[in-house]
């Protein structure tokens, strides 16, 4: 991939990128195979912003049928239901994300992607897992991420992985970038950095005991809900307000073993991840933002890339970067 050049359309197209990051910087970028799963209003953000910035391929995954709820957080479902009766999340915002790029070969595959081999991985440069509520799923989404995430660590080469969870006015990224050496400048010198990424499930199993006081309390709360999902046996999306007392009984167990003041998870966050089904448009163009410049990060090889989850609440406007992991 590094060998091949940029064409002149390309270098024409992307000049003004090129001039902010370099020619390198571009043509990793243009040869680069991209695979997301789950069609979410965020994902469709993120793939926005990855065609217009040139990646080589995109492929969707996503086989649910169009629905209102995905028509008011998704820009890129047409609003005439004429143009998208029977078909696909993934079929539908294929035809959209042509349009914005005609240099980026965009494509749909079938399927769930946590039954797939890992041989199926091996075309990409980077994976993106949205929650989605397939009906045809034997794994919750915390069991889909470990999943996948672990078919991709096996793989010869380096495959960037990422999940993306966003619920009412929330959002989670985790970023596994495995072994990561990038080139960074300090002064008139050019360095070379190095990172090491756990997998989602090594991040997850870390005590809380062991990370810092000042945590945010969004990942504390997203771990709860996943594991009320994960013994109830739901998807995000298939919870409610009658659900908040067993919850809040699995958030004291959890603090109790934990050795964690019940205060880190506040009853009013776990009420907005319980109730807020949808996602807000607003939040999905922040997080699909950051998770846009992240993965052209990790590909393109320019800047610091974030370690290991970033959150956003919008009820007071903050991002926050944790590096949630052995090394912290």
């Amino acid at each position: 991939m590094d060998g091949e050049e940029l064409t002149a359309q390309e270098t024409a197209l992307y000049d003004r990128q090129i001039r902010v990051w370099g020619v390198d910087a571009q043509r990793r970028l243009s040869k680069s195979h991209i695979l997301v799963s789950g069609m979410k209003g965020t994902i469709a953000e993120f793939c926005k912003n990855i065609v217009l910035a040139g990646v080589g391929s995109l492929t969707l995954m996503d086989d649910r049928l169009v629905t209102e709820e995905a028509v008011s957080t998704n820009f890129l479902i047409p609003p005439d239901d004429s143009m998208y009766s029977g078909r696909s999340l993934a079929e539908v915002c294929c035809d959209s994300l042509r349009e914005f790029n005609l240099m980026v070969h965009v494509s749909v595959e079938k399927g769930d992607l946590s039954r797939f081999d890992g041989e199926f991985f091996d075309k990409f440069d980077a994976v993106v897992v949205a929650c989605s509520s397939l009906t045809n799923k034997v794994n919750t989404f915390q069991q889909e991420k470990k999943v996948i995430n672990e078919k991709c660590r096996k793989r010869p080469k380096r495959i960037a992985f990422y999940t993306v969870d966003c619920r009412d006015s929330c959002g989670e990224i985790f970023v596994d970038l495995q072994n990561y050496t990038y080139a960074k400048k300090k002064l008139d010198a050019t360095v070379e950095c190095q990172l090491q990424y756990p997998s989602f499930e090594e991040a997850v199993a870390i005590p809380w005991r062991s990370l810092p006081r000042k945590m945010t309390k969004l990942y504390f709360a997203m771990r709860v809900i996943e594991r009320f999902e994960l013994a109830e046996g739901r998807n995000p999306g298939e919870t409610s307000i009658a659900d908040l007392p067993r919850v809040l009984e699995l958030r004291n167990e959890l603090c109790g073993a934990q050795s964690l003041n019940e205060s880190h998870i506040p009853v009013g966050l776990l009420e907005r991840l319980l109730v807020g089904t949808t996602e807000h448009p607003p939040v999905c163009a922040i997080v699909g933002g950051i998770l846009g410049q992240e993965v052209i990060k990790a590909i393109s090889g320019k800047g610091d890339p974030l370690k290991n989850f970033f959150f956003f609440d919008a009820f007071d406007g903050k991002g926050i970067i944790e590096d949630i992991s052995n090394s912290a």
